[in-house]
C-alpha cells in the first residue's frame, strides 16, 4: 500500500519516461511519503504492440472498406504476428542481433511507411547496422499504427492521444461529449492497466501528470473510471498542460473527474494535498491550506493559494527517482535517418534540469509570465552531479538529457568541469541559447565531459525579427556559435520559426536561405520549422497590439493557451509550411543545396536577397584575440613526457626541453628552450583541473613575466597553439 499513486497517461516517449512523477517521486522520498509511480503510457503500447496484443488488434478490425495500404497490413497479419515479439525486444535492446535479419530486407513485412528509404545509404553509412535496423523497425511500427487509426481507433499516436480535443479547447464542451461516449479500444486496454495497478497499490490519492494536450483526453477517461470504480480515492491533475493551458479554469464538469488541479511546481502543492488527504481521518478533508490549487467548494470552482510556507529550493527537491518504472521496457525508434534528430527517440536518457526558469527570459513569444519560465534558479554544479551519479547508480544508464529552458553557459562550463574532475563517463545534451559565450575553448570542454549535441532557437533567421522577438543574438553570432560547436564534434539542431508577427515574404524567404548556408558549410546537423502560434501567458499574447496582430477573444471557461489572430500583413503563412518542412528534411540529409529556393514551392516567390557566402563569411572571421585577465586557464591535457637535449646551429648550442603529447589518436611533440620547458612543467600542475586552486589568465601572465619578457609573443606562439588545440584552455 502506498499513500499516491503518480501517473504519465498516454502517450508521451517511447524511448525514456517523461521524467515529472520522477522529480516528485524523488522530492516525496525527502519528506518520507510513499509513492509509486507508472507510465500508464509505455504499459499500454507494450501490451498492444505484443502477440496477443496484435491477435486482438486484428479481429476487432471494425471498418468494411479498407484502404489499399491496410488491406496489404490486414493480409499480412500473420508477418505481423509472427515477428512483433522479437523485433519489440530489438528495440528494448534484448536481441541486438536481429539487426541483421531486419536488414537482409525479407524479414519484415513492408507497407506504405517504407516508401520513405531513398535515403538510406547515405545514413547509414554513418550511423550502422543496428541504426539502420532501428529505423526499419520503426516503419514497420508505424505502418502498424496506421492500420490502428484507420481500423481501430482514429485518436491513437504513439506520442499523443486524441490530441485534438485537448489543444486549446478554449471549451469543455467537446471533451466532455467524447467522456459520455463507450470507450475505445486503447480506452479500455489503459483502463485495464490501471485498474490491476490500483488494485496492487491502494492508494488514497492518485496524482496525474498532463505534460501535453495529447495526454488530456486519457487523464480524463482514467479519472471517470476512478470516480466508478473506486470512488474513495482523490485524484489530482498537475504538469505542463495545467500549467499553461488551465489558469483561467471555470467549468464545474471539470471536477466530477479530479478532485484537485494544481499549477505551477508541484512539489509543496502535492506535500500539502497529501497532508489533507492521506492524513485526515475517513471522510474529513481540511480545506485550509492549498498552495496554487483549483477545486470545487459549495459548487463552485475555487483557487486556493493560502499556505504560508513558500516554495522548496531546487537544492532540497531531492533526486529524481526513477524507481517503480518498467525501464527496460522502453523502445528506441529512429523515425529520420539524423544522427541528431534521432536522440530525441532513440536511447534511455535521465533527464534532469542544470536550472529552473530561464536565465535569459526576454523572448516575446515564449511564457515569460509564467513561474517556470520566470523563476529563474540554478543548481550548484557539484549538486547536479551528485545527482547524476546517484542517476547512474539507479538506473544503470549514464546518458542525461538536460531539459533546461536553455542551460546557462556558466553552469555548463562548471558541471562540465566537475564531471571530468570525477573521472566520470557520461553522454550528455542539453537545448540552449546560441550566445556568444559558447566560445571554442567552452565548446571544447563540454565535449571532452561528454556533450554530443546541443539544440536552441535561431527561430526567424532574420536580424531584424530576432531584435523585435528580443532573443539576444544575431545570425552572425549564430553562425559562429554553431561553428565553435561543430567543430568540437557536438552536433547542432535549430528550432525554426516563421509567420512572425509582421514577418514579410522576402524575410520568410531570406530565413530560408540562412537555413541553407548553415546546412551546407555543414555548422547545423538538424532542425525544425515551426509556425509561429500566439500564446496567452506571452508578451505577444499579452499586448498584441504592440506587435501588429489582431486576437480574437473567446470566453475561457477550460483552456487557455494558443490564441487565435490576424496579422495586419495580411501575410499567409499557411502556404510556407510544406515548402520550408520539405527542403529542410532534405537539407537534413545533405542533398538539395544546389536547388533554387523557387523549387520548394508551388507559388512564387522573390528571390533572396541574401549574399551567396554571407554563413562563410560569418563563420571565417578572425577571433578576437583579447583575452579576460580574469578569465580561468585549464590544462585538460594529461601530464606529457619531458626530456632535454642540446641544440646545435651555427656553432652555438643551448639546452632544449622537448615534451611529447600522448593523446587518444595522436601523438605529437614541441620544444621549448630548458628554461621556459621547467616553467611550462611547473605550470601544468598549478593549471591543471584537478588542482583545487583557479589559475586566471592574469596570474599565468604575471608569473611567466617574472622570469622572462614578451607573454604575448609566447602566447602566440606555435608551440602554445598547439598546445590549446588538445586542451590548453581559456574559460
Amino acid at each position: 500500500m502506498k499513500d499516491l499513486l503518480l501517473i504519465t497517461p498516454p502517450f508521451t516517449q517511447l524511448n525514456t519516461p517523461y521524467p515529472a512523477t520522477a522529480y516528485i517521486k524523488g522530492f516525496l522520498n525527502t519528506k518520507r511519503i510513499s509513492s509509486f509511480q507508472m507510465d500508464l503510457g509505455i504499459e499500454v503500447i507494450i501490451e498492444l504492440f505484443s502477440k496477443n496484443g496484435l491477435i486482438k488488434i486484428f479481429a476487432t478490425n471494425n471498418k468494411q472498406q479498407l484502404s489499399e495500404n491496410c488491406q496489404r497490413i490486414y493480409s499480412l497479419q500473420n508477418e505481423y504476428i509472427k515477428t512483433i515479439d522479437a523485433v519489440i525486444a530489438f528495440l528494448q535492446g534484448k536481441k541486438p542481433t536481429l539487426a541483421r535479419q531486419i536488414c537482409s530486407g525479407n524479414f519484415l513485412p513492408e507497407s506504405a511507411r517504407f516508401a520513405q528509404l531513398d535515403d538510406m545509404d547515405w545514413a547509414f553509412g554513418s550511423m550502422g547496422m543496428q541504426d539502420k535496423a532501428k529505423h526499419l523497425a520503426t516503419l514497420y511500427l508505424e505502418d502498424l499504427s496506421d492500420y490502428i487509426v484507420e481500423c481501430v481507433d482514429e485518436n491513437f499516436g504513439f506520442s499523443r492521444y486524441a490530441e485534438r480535443l485537448g489543444r486549446s479547447a478554449n471549451s469543455f464542451d467537446e471533451m466532455y461529449s467524447h467522456l459520455q461516449n463507450q470507450p475505445t479500444y486503447i480506452d479500455n486496454l489503459t483502463l485495464q492497466i490501471l485498474q490491476h495497478r490500483i488494485v496492487e497499490v491502494k492508494p488514497k490519492l492518485i496524482c496525474f501528470s498532463v505534460p501535453f494536450p495529447g495526454n488530456l483526453y486519457s487523464a480524463f477517461r482514467c479519472a471517470q473510471f476512478i470516480k466508478s470504480n473506486f470512488p474513495a480515492i482523490k485524484i489530482a491533475m498537475g504538469g505542463g498542460f495545467p500549467n499553461t493551458e488551465l489558469r483561467d479554469l471555470k467549468d464545474v464538469r471539470v471536477f466530477e473527474f479530479f478532485d484537485f488541479i494544481t499549477l505551477d511546481d508541484g512539489e509543496l502543492p502535492i506535500e500539502l494535498l497529501c497532508s489533507a488527504v492521506c492524513h485526515s481521518e475517513e471522510g474529513e478533508i481540511s480545506l485550509n491550506h492549498f498552495k496554487r490549487t483549483f477545486l470545487l467548494e459549495n459548487g463552485q470552482v475555487v483557487y486556493k493559494n493560502n499556505s504560508t510556507k513558500s516554495d522548496y529550493k531546487q537544492a532540497n527537491v531531492g533526486t529524481p527517482d526513477y524507481s517503480d518504472l518498467l525501464l527496460g521496457t522502453y523502445i528506441s525508434v529512429i523515425e529520420i535517418a539524423n544522427p541528431m534528430h534521432s536522440l530525441w527517440s532513440d536511447g534511455r536518457w535521465n533527464k534532469l534540469t542544470m536550472a529552473h526558469g530561464c536565465y535569459w527570459g526576454k523572448c516575446t513569444f515564449c511564457d515569460i509570465s509564467l513561474d517556470y519560465i520566470k523563476l529563474y534558479e540554478p543548481i550548484a554544479a557539484k549538486l547536479l552531479v551528485d545527482r547524476m551519479e546517484e542517476l547512474i547508480a539507479q538506473t544503470s544508464e549514464n546518458g542525461f538529457h538536460f531539459v533546461d529552458e536553455a542551460a546557462p553557459p556558466v553552469l555548463m562550463r562548471e558541471v562540465a568541469l566537475e564531471i571530468i574532475k570525477r573521472k566520470l563517463v557520461v553522454t550528455w545534451w542539453t537545448n540552449i541559447r546560441f550566445e556568444k559565450s559558447f566560445t571554442a575553448d567552452l565548446c571544447f570542454l563540454l565535449k571532452e565531459s561528454g556533450c554530443i549535441a546541443v539544440s536552441g532557437g535561431l527561430e526567424v533567421a532574420s536580424d531584424r525579427l530576432l531584435e523585435l522577438i528580443k532573443k539576444g543574438v544575431t545570425v552572425e553570432q549564430v553562425a559562429q556559435v554553431t561553428r565553435n560547436f561543430t567543430e568540437s564534434g557536438i552536433m547542432v539542431h535549430a528550432y525554426l520559426m516563421y509567420g512572425y508577427p509582421t514577418q514579410t515574404i522576402q524575410e520568410t524567404i531570406d530565413s530560408l536561405e540562412m537555413v541553407r548556408q548553415l546546412f551546407e558549410v555543414g555548422v547545423l546537423q538538424s532542425g525544425f520549422w515551426h509556425q509561429f502560434a500566439m500564446t496567452a501567458h506571452s508578451p505577444v499574447g499579452m499586448f498584441p497590439e504592440e506587435f501588429g496582430v489582431i486576437a480574437e477573444q473567446n470566453k475561457i471557461t477550460f483552456a487557455n493557451n494558443d490564441i487565435n489572430f490576424k496579422d495586419k500583413t495580411g501575410i499567409n503563412h499557411d502556404k510556407f509550411s510544406f515548402g520550408l518542412k520539405k527542403s529542410l528534411f532534405n537539407y537534413m540529409h545533405g542533398i538539395c543545396f544546389d536547388y533554387n529556393l523557387q523549387d520548394w514551392f508551388d507559388f512564387k516567390i522573390p528571390r533572396t536577397t541574401i549574399a551567396s557566402n554571407y554563413i562563410i563569411s560569418c563563420i571565417e572571421k578572425e577571433d578576437n584575440f583579447y583575452t579576460k585577465p580574469s578569465s580561468k586557464i585549464i590544462w585538460i591535457g594529461g601530464i606529457p613526457l619531458s626530456k632535454v637535449f642540446t641544440k646545435s646551429k651555427k656553432g652555438n648550442s643551448c639546452q632544449m626541453m622537448q615534451f611529447t603529447f600522448h593523446q587518444k589518436t595522436s601523438t605529437f611533440e614541441i620544444s621549448l628552450e630548458k628554461e621556459k620547458g621547467d616553467w611550462l612543467l611547473a605550470t601544468f600542475d598549478k593549471i591543471s583541473i584537478y588542482n583545487q586552486k583557479t589559475f586566471t589568465f592574469s596570474e599565468l601572465k604575471s608569473d611567466f613575466e617574472s622570469k622572462f619578457d614578451d607573454f604575448e609573443l609566447f602566447w602566440h606562439s606555435k608551440s602554445i597553439n598547439k598546445l590549446k588545440a588538445i586542451g590548453l584552455l581559456v574559460l
